[in-house]
This record gives C-alpha cells, structure tokens and sequence, in this order.
C-alpha cells in the first residue's frame, strides 16, 4: 500500500527514461513541468501520482470525518478514461484515453477505494472495477501497467490494493476468478515465503516477495508484506482499529504443509515477519533504497502499521505508530499529501488521534494541501476548539525537540521513493 508512490513511479520512470535516451542525448533541455491543476493536492510534480496522492488524501480526509472540497473530486473523476481505468496522471483529461495512455492499476484501485468511501459515484467505482477485473493476470493477481511496457506480471502489491479495491466496490475479492480459474489470494500466496529461500534468513519466513526472481526465487520484501498483508484480508487502505488485541503468532507457517491452509493464517505469518522486521531497528523499518544508508522508511512503516491493525495486532501495531509519532512531522511536511494521508491513515487503524500527533495536526496539515474541504460542522468546530485549549494548556517543547531530531534524519525521504518499488530487498 506504501502508502508511496511507487515502484510504479520507480518503474515507469525507468521505462520512460529508457523509451527517451536517444532524444535525451539530442535535446539534453529537461521538460517542463505540467501545469498543475487547481483541484489537486500537493505542489510537487503529479506525472506519476496524481491521482495515486489525491486518492489517498480522500481516504485519509474520509477517515478523520473531512468532507473533501467538490473541485477536488471533480479532477479526481474527470481523470478516468472512457474504460473505466485511471492512468497515474492526465495532464489533459479533455484528451481521449488510447493506446499511448499508459494505464496504472495501482492508480485505478486507489481512485476506486477512494470514491466508494466518499459515496455518489457509483457509476464511476463500477466502471473501474469492472476493468480491474477484465485485466486480471491467468494466475489470480494483477501487474501495474497491463497490456503495455510496465506489464512485466504480476506483483503482491498491484494484487493486494486491487484486492482492497474490488471489496471497496462490493465484490469478494477471493470470488473474482481470473481466466484461468485462480483468485487473487491464490496469486498471493505463490508469493509468500513458507518455505527458506537460498540466501534468505530464518526469519523472513511470512514475508511476501514483490515478484519471483528470473530463478523463481522469493526474496522477502517489507513493502510488499504490507500491501499483501491486506490483500489476503480482502481489506483496503482505511483500517478500523482493532476491538480487541490478538498476539502476534510465531512462526505460524509450516513449510512441510505447504504454507498457509487459509487468507487468516497468510495474513498472520506476514504479521509476524514484520513484527520481527519492525523490532530489529528499533520499531520501524529502514529504506532499501539505492543510496540509502541507515535511513528510516517512514512510508513502509505507516504501512506496516495498517497491515498489523488490520489483522487485530493492536498492541504490535502501536509500537511503530509511537516512532512514527516522535519521528514522522519533517519527513511529511517534504514529502506532501500522501505522506501526511498515510500517517493519518496509520493513526485512524490504531485509534489514535491524527489532529495530536507528536504536536502536529495531521488533518489540518493534509487539508492545507489542497483545496479547502467543505466547511465544518458546529460539532467539528467546537472539538477543534477543545483541543487548541488543551494543547495551550499542556507542555510541549520536549515532545516538539525530538520530532525535530528526528525529522532531521528522514529529510529528503519522500513518499514517491519510499514504496512500491519494483525490486526484491526486505
């Protein structure tokens, strides 16, 4: 879910630059960047997560009881084509959709879970789901561009949000059969590790790779975890907070029975490989990033938090949430609306307040993002009254010191390259 944009972002880029070389080395002149539109979140270049970023922020905005501004929705619908797909950004949504279009299934699954929870565009969600469902992969999952240069098969991450997606829209993901008869858990599960891999470590048992190697191989990967994590759940991005706290268990997998009998035990040994994952660097998860080196993943861990909430693992899900609390302020003031979008989602799954966290109002930071969302109600008003009282009441310069510390080690780590990234690290 990270969450994040995106291996998506990462691999289209590549093909792109890849596509471009020749022309590059005669007109070194960077392009210009699009204009931006005036319902848009966020200031930075949307050409590979406009619509992945909007989504997001609806999401987290629906969650925290913010009613987005209509112009906003209304980019957000006029950016669909005719067939019921989004691509990651149109920068002329008056131009028709055809085969150059490069089609995002990350981007349409986001779109889709989006305006199901804002309600009223009905139309819209079912058209989008229905060409999830006509690009579904033989194996059960889906690719991120398919039919075009990004189909390079399918991966946990597009299959785990697009199962969230189909839910979202009123279908059971795990009766949404491909042609060749498998559903999405089944391509899943192909990519989880039940069984030890050739250079993996005992404990990455319960992780998920992003795609087989050119060997077949698994390699575990954090971010993948978490997206799959839900996919199994037939659960999206917005996660109610657990009712009760279910134990992480240990090594729930059994290589000798094949792995995972069940969705529930799959979602289980993720949980427990990114529990173990979280706990060897202190409560969050570090950036596999080229160039990174000790560096926090602040979007990755925002994720995992969802992905162990949503299995009912309060208390280990409320341990990254803490790091992300003292630590995450800096890193979403430069990384935009989704970065803020995922943190608010990570409280909204734990039932912490996104409007106190670690001394910075989340919502209010998400909403000044973009256009202004519709007016508050009197109840709204007088909470946010409320809370402005307490917080001038209550000491807070030690909690404002360590976000800052902080912050200081995660600048520059933006959401585009803190997920879904088209590779096999943990």
């Amino acid at each position: 879910m990270n969450i994040r944009r995106s291996a998506a972002a990462l691999a289209a880029s590549a093909v792109l630059c890849a596509a471009a070389a020749p022309a590059a080395l005669a007109a070194p002149s960077p392009s210009p960047a699009p204009v931006l539109p005036a319902g848009l979140y966020g200031k930075g270049d949307p050409t590979y997560d406009g619509v992945f970023r909007q989504s997001l922020a609806f999401l987290a905005q629906h969650a925290s009881g913010v009613t987005p501004a209509p112009q906003a929705v209304d980019w957000l619908v006029g950016q669909q084509c005719a067939n019921g797909a989004f691509a990651a950004f149109r920068p002329d949504p008056a131009k028709a959709c055809d085969a150059t279009t490069m089609l995002d299934t990350n981007a349409t699954a986001a779109a889709v879970q989006a305006l199901a929870a804002l309600g009223g565009r009905q139309e819209q969600v079912k058209k989008a789901a229905d060409w999830l469902k006509s690009v579904q992969n033989a194996d059960g999952g889906w690719s991120y561009g398919p039919g075009g240069a990004m189909d390079t098969g399918t991966d946990a991450n597009s299959t785990g949000i697009v199962a969230g997606a189909l839910a979202a829209a009123g279908e059971k993901p795990d009766a949404v059969r491909s042609k060749g008869g498998k559903t999405p858990y089944e391509a899943l599960r192909a990519l989880q590790l039940a069984c030890p891999q050739p250079g993996s470590a005992p404990d990455d048992l319960g992780a998920f790779a992003f795609q087989p190697d050119k060997a077949g191989g698994l390699a575990a990967n954090a971010d993948a975890t978490a997206a799959a994590a839900l996919g199994v759940l037939g659960k999206g991005m917005v996660v109610p907070a657990p009712a009760a706290d279910r134990p992480v268990p240990a090594k729930p997998l059994s290589c000798e029975a094949g792995g995972a009998k069940d969705p529930a035990e799959s979602a289980s040994a993720a949980a427990d490989y990114l529990n173990v994952k979280l706990a060897s660097s202190g409560h969050h998860l570090m950036s596999s990033m080229p160039g990174a080196t000790d560096q926090p993943d602040f979007g990755n861990t925002a994720d995992a938090v969802v992905a162990l909430a949503a299995g009912g693992h309060k208390s280990a899900a409320e341990k990254p949430l803490a790091w992300l609390r003292q630590n995450a302020a800096g890193w979403a003031k430069t990384a935009g609306p989704a970065a803020y979008a995922q943190l608010i989602l990570a409280a909204h799954a734990t039932g912490a307040d996104p409007r106190a966290f670690g001394g910075t109002d989340l919502v209010a930071e998400l909403n000044a993002q973009g256009p202004a969302p519709k007016a508050a109600g009197a109840q709204e008003k007088k909470d946010e009254e409320q809370r402005q009282k307490e917080d001038g009441s209550s000491s807070s310069s030690s909690v404002w010191w360590i976000v800052g510390a902080g912050a200081a080690a995660g600048v520059g780590i933006g959401i585009l390259l803190s997920g879904r990234r088209k590779k096999q690290q943990p």
